[in-house]
């Protein structure tokens, strides 16, 4: 049975660490990126469209204007990217802004004359990565790979608590490194952070 334990826990913990491989090499490098921007330039661009909405989408001033319509006519003209992340309707103004990692687009139609004003915001690939670290405008199946990746995580990490169990000469001092890297994170919170 021991032996069959041991077996199971080093399966498991190679497999699961080359599943999460990826996972934990993009987290890493991207923890770097947060925690020093200023290590790396900003490369965020603001541009600005206009254009015009047919009538026929705005409903006039009174009437409920054509949403999917109206978002499916910037995306073709403007190439807009991101989730619809607000709608909002007035008797003058449909306002709507798109968002997506590193991503953000502000439209404003003046409902009288059907004319668009767009300000689009693009940043860099590390803005892009560090939102994607965050989860931020992502969406629900990022969300997803976000959860399993740190499900496979806490399984790797199990695994090998497991494991260590097994290998006898390295048993103690793995132990107790594990142990000491908790108390220095508990240290360095309790102590440095504020």
């Amino acid at each position: 049975m021991r032996k069959q334990a041991a077996i199971v826990s080093r399966w498991l913990h190679l497999y699961l660490s080359m599943v999460s491989f990826a996972v934990v090499l993009f987290f890493a490098a991207t923890g770097l990126t947060l925690n020093h921007p200023d290590w790396f330039a900003s490369h965020e661009r603001t541009t600005h469209y206009q254009g015009v909405v047919g009538a026929s989408l705005l409903g006039g001033t009174s009437g409920e204007p054509d949403k999917l319509g109206v978002v499916e006519l910037l995306r073709k003209e403007r190439k807009i990217q991101g989730a619809v992340a607000d709608f909002q309707t007035d008797d003058r103004q449909i306002t709507v802004s798109f968002k997506g990692p590193a991503y953000a687009a502000d439209v404003f139609i003046d409902r009288n004359t059907g004319a668009y004003e767009v300000t689009e915001i693009r940043s860099g690939f590390v803005a892009v990565m560090n939102d994607l670290h965050k989860g931020r405008d992502t969406g629900k199946a990022w969300a997803w790979v976000i959860d399993v990746s740190a499900v496979l995580l806490v399984l790797a990490s199990l695994s090998g608590l497991v494991l260590i169990w097994f290998v006898y000469k390295r048993r103690v001092s793995g132990l107790v490194l594990a142990v000491v890297g908790g108390a220095v994170c508990a240290v360095i919170y309790r102590v440095f952070v504020p």
